[in-house]
């Protein structure tokens, strides 16, 4: 009796709520129709997810970056209203699928235009909801942290000054920062393992083999600059970021493990992680140690012969098939659920890459 005036109650503050915004006028920062959208893109409903409506909302992010400070509006209210874990999850995956249509503008969006790091559910008794409300918070703070990452690199990139070795490293440990943030992500009462928590979790694993492949991509080509020319401060840090990646593989086959007995479809479709080259590791150490020069030959003189002969096209070659294959076996469409390319799917996700990138104007900045 208590879960359907629930989802009574829920209905009727979701349908007054879309009443009031198409009361509202058009301006640059307020779009009734968008707003209706978001609102039913996030409704009280834990059953299901409303997908044409958050489809609707990531195809006018797409159409023009006039329509994000609308979306950043109307979300934001509606996330700092709510005191439902329902609304709050729904509004977390919602900007998460916002942030995977690659626009400029959300790019440049930095922090999150609400905050969700103290969320407490007040629609039930805490002893019932602790895990949800942790569920969404650490949901939030990786997003929150990962947008204004983003952000900040894009900022970079508009400078268009070439990083250093050194910023590059640095940049990898960010991002491997990023990925423990990631995997606190999961449920922590074993009540929740099911339904909006499940779909949630569909879209983690899209997640978390991006950012996996990103860091694995960045690890070979600082390995290759360090390879050509050996520099002892640089192959300290990368033999830092090299021994995290190795923890990461253990870290990321035990979460994957837990997210297939709960049965998330794309833990399921995944491939077993390989173990990090170890001779990576060694030749790391050697620079270290000063017993490679710079034309990278041991004290001994001799040559790591796989690395044909010392010449650099050898050396790339041998170094991206040890890890840009991460990238190639982990986070291939054909692998993990896209649902943008097929609305016929029955597993359907709100993150994932858009299948037509479309480069915007920066109309606006925030």
């Amino acid at each position: 009796m208590m879960k359907l005036w629930r989802r009574t109650a829920g209905a009727i503050k979701d349908r007054n709520s879309i009443w009031l915004a198409t009361l509202s006028p058009r301006t640059p920062y307020r779009h009734p129709d968008l707003e209706a959208a978001i609102i039913r893109a996030t409704s009280h409903d834990g059953a299901k997810i409303d997908y044409t409506n958050a489809r609707r909302v990531f195809q006018w992010i797409r159409t023009s970056p006039v329509y994000l400070k609308p979306l950043a509006l109307g979300l934001s209210s509606r996330m700092e209203k709510t005191r439902s874990w329902v609304v709050a999850l729904k509004g977390l995956m919602l900007i998460h699928g916002v942030f995977c249509c690659q626009i400029p503008s959300v790019q440049r969006m930095g922090r999150l235009p609400f905050d969700l790091s103290a969320f407490e559910d007040a629609h039930s008794n805490s002893s019932k909801t602790w895990g949800y409300n942790a569920f969404v918070r650490s949901y939030y703070a990786y997003l929150d942290q990962k947008s204004s990452l983003i952000s900040s690199e894009a900022k970079n990139a508009k400078k268009g000054l070439k990083p250093l070795l050194l910023d590059e490293l640095i940049k990898l440990q960010t991002w491997q920062s990023m990925l423990d943030m990631l995997l606190q992500v999961r449920p922590l009462d074993e009540d929740m393992k099911g339904g909006l928590v499940l779909e949630a979790m569909n879209n983690l694993i899209f997640e978390i083999f991006d950012v996996y492949s990103q860091i694995c991509n960045g690890i070979a080509q600082v390995l290759l600059n360090i390879y050509e020319t050996p520099a002892k401060p640089e192959a300290s840090l990368a033999l830092q970021v090299v021994k995290k990646a190795a923890t990461h593989v253990e870290d990321l086959t035990q979460y994957f493990e837990i997210c297939r007995e709960m049965g998330v479809l794309n833990a399921s479709q995944t491939l077993k992680l390989e173990k990090i080259p170890e001779e990576d590791i060694k030749d790391l150490e050697k620079i270290i140690n000063g017993s490679v020069n710079f034309n990278g030959k041991d004290n001994g003189g001799e040559m790591r012969s796989e690395l044909g002969n010392g010449s650099k096209r050898g050396l790339k070659t041998v170094i991206t098939d040890k890890w840009e294959r991460f990238d190639a076996d982990c986070c291939s469409s054909t692998t993990l659920q896209v649902p943008f390319a097929s609305c016929s799917s029955s597993h359907l996700s709100l993150v994932s890459k858009p299948v037509h990138k479309q480069d915007l104007p920066d109309l606006i900045t925030f």
